[in-house]
């Protein structure tokens, strides 16, 4: 969930969650990575091939010529002493064995969501949900989709109770910190309430 190391400068120790960035093929989880890293986000994206077109739906997202083959990674600093730490996975359920890795010692994950697709988030709601790791379903509104609310959203992938909808524009630095902002509260509260659980 994180990491501790201590700033010789300050004596302050310094905390590192683990976020990791879901959803799928060409729903913009490379974009939000690199809209809130504060470093140079490392990218392991290839140009889509003529094998891999035939195998990824790529409706809807056209004008998509690369895709993320291993993660995404970045970093931003929340406040002093606190970071987070990104992982974008790739989105199509052929790198999905890589999803198991990426997500030991996370705090929560992001799934990002397009209406235009929306079933493509399915999975990754179904993986976070099945292995207890808290997240927050964030809509990216795409320029001429339809906008949906929250409330529907959360309905139409019959979220559990209390699952955070939020709308984003991941190209936007300051909405994709507002989605980690939300995430963050949520998984911290319901790591609190997990561990009261089991203490009483």
């Amino acid at each position: 969930m994180l990491s501790e190391h201590s700033d010789a400068t300050s004596g302050e120790t310094a905390l590192a969650l683990k976020i990791l960035v879901a959803g799928g093929f060409g729903v913009g989880k490379t974009t939000l990575v690199g809209a809130v890293s504060e470093i140079r986000p490392l990218r392991t994206e290839e140009l889509l091939s003529e094998a891999g077109q035939s195998v990824d739906d790529t409706g809807g997202v056209d004008q998509k010529v690369t895709t993320t083959v291993a993660m995404d990674f970045g970093r931003i600093t929340i406040r002093s002493g606190l970071s987070l730490y990104l992982f974008g996975t790739p989105g199509q359920d052929r790198f999905w064995f890589l999803w198991d890795e990426l997500s030991q010692g996370a705090l929560g994950a992001v799934v990002l969501a397009d209406t235009r697709r929306l079933e493509d988030c399915f999975p990754a709601v179904d993986y976070f949900e099945h292995r207890h790791i808290p997240f927050v379903v964030a809509v990216n509104c795409f320029t001429g989709s339809r906008t949906y609310g929250a409330h529907d959203v959360s309905r139409a992938l019959d979220l559990d109770k209390g699952t955070p909808v939020v709308l984003c524009d991941a190209r936007d630095r300051d909405s994709g910190k507002e989605v980690l902002i939300r995430l963050v509260e949520y998984a911290g509260r319901m790591h609190t309430a997990r561990l009261l659980d089991s203490v009483g």
